[in-house]
Parts: C-alpha cells; structure tokens; sequence
C-alpha cells in the first residue's frame, strides 16, 4: 500500500494538507462527545467549549515545544523553524501534557472535579488520536522498520510496518473500552488512569519498531516517558481505588 499526496487541495495558493484536517477533525469529535457527556459527570458542556477555547491552541504549542526539544538539533542554528510547524514537527506526549495542564486550570476557574473532566475527557482523546494519527500515514512518517507482512506500506520503495495504523486501531478500541467502561466506574479517576495506562502500553510497544523516535541518549524518549506514565497511573488507580473502598 502506498501512502496518497499529502496535499488535500489548496486554497488562494495555499496548500491544505490531510495532517491538518484529520488533526482538525479529531479536535472537534473529541470536543463534541465531550460537550454531550458533560453532564453524566456532574458538568456543564457550556464549560467544555471553553475548556476547548483554551486547549486547542496550547495543545498545538505543547506538542510543538516537546518536539523541538527532543529535537533541538535541528532547531538551535535557526530559531525562527521552531515557529515552522507546516513542516512537521509535533509530539502527542507534548499535547497530552499541556492538554493536561490547561484542564488544571480551568477545573480550578470553574471548580469542577478535575478527575471528573479527566474521565469525561480521555475516552474522546483516544478518539481523537485514533483519528490523528492517519496524518502520518498521508506525510509518509512514524512508520517502523521493514517487513514483509502483507499489510506492509511502501515509504520511499521499502514496505515498513504501518505503525500508525497498529497506533489507530489500538486507539480506536481504548476509546470504545472507556466509553463501555465510564457507565461501570468504580470510582472517579478511574478511567483517565486506565487511559494513562493502556495507551502507555501500546505506545511502548509501538516505538520499539519506529525508525523516528525522539531520543534521550541512547533511550527512546516516548518509551520512557510511556514506562514513567504507567507507572504512577498504576499507582494513583490503586490509591483512589482504596481510598474509594474506605469510603463506602
């Protein structure tokens, strides 16, 4: 299978590239499951619109800014290509945090729950993800090593694991596990940590076969990081869980 032109049209001489789209589409999916669950968790969907006003653009800026300092190499003669983000450049791990960090801040302004806004929210980031990740698949990137299994894709005339595709699938299926799961909860927190967890373990997996990791030294960033992730989302989901069963 060969990847199609990254270019989904253009407009006034301005190219639209299918990354941006899907990375588009999946933000509003995301925002709009968000905003019609809202209330199953105790909050307005009001307040999930301007949850988005803020995280789309800081999401953007924090898998920006991850990238470039992972990557920094690349950056450090020409400081003005950090701002360069139509030719590529933005790390998940890097959205995720500032994802994160802005729903702190708005949990707090608003004073919801943040394990609440947690729970109500990952299940459409897998989604979301899900989704994003058939834009490396029309730019020909984060693909892993070569192989000749049968659902191999042809980058540059080598067929290499479709690892954006396994990334997708597993995405896709963490998302409808969460949605099943959100009406079984046990406890608040629980999902997002499932979330933390789950996806750790696939995006371990998942990076040992890219040939385009971010490193830190001779270790792979996103391996790293997915290891540290599980862990302290293991532990948070065992002590919310105890503290959950003292409670009853």
């Amino acid at each position: 299978m060969q990847a199609p032109n990254p270019i989904a049209f253009s407009l006034f001489g301005l190219d639209v590239r299918w990354y941006g789209l899907l990375i588009g589409l999946g933000f509003f999916l995301a925002i709009l499951i968000s905003y019609k669950r809202a209330p199953k968790h105790g909050i307005e969907s009001e307040h999930i619109l301007d949850f988005a006003i803020w995280l789309i653009p800081m999401s953007i800026i924090g898998a920006r800014v991850y990238y470039v300092i992972f990557s920094w190499e690349n950056y450090a003669g020409d400081i003005g290509k950090t701002l360069d983000i139509r030719s590529g450049g933005l790390a998940i791990h890097g959205g995720i945090i500032a994802g994160i960090i802005t729903g702190y801040f708005v949990a707090h302004h608003y004073k919801i729950n943040l394990l609440e806004l947690a729970d109500l929210v990952f299940p459409a980031v897998a989604l979301a993800q899900s989704i994003g990740r058939w834009g490396n698949f029309f730019n020909s990137e984060a693909h892993g090593g070569p192989t000749d299994l049968p659902w191999a894709i042809s980058v540059d005339g080598q067929y290499v694991h479709p690892t954006f595709l396994y990334e997708s699938i597993w995405c896709f299926v963490l998302f409808a596990f969460l949605i099943w799961l959100d009406k079984r909860r046990s406890f608040p927190g629980q999902i997002a940590f499932l979330y933390g967890m789950l996806y750790s373990l696939e995006r371990g997996f998942v990076e040992q076969l890219r040939t385009d990791s971010l490193m830190i030294g001779p270790l792979k960033q996103a391996q790293v990081l997915s290891f540290c992730v599980f862990v302290i989302c293991l532990t948070a989901y065992v002590i919310q869980m105890k503290k959950e069963k003292r409670s009853i």
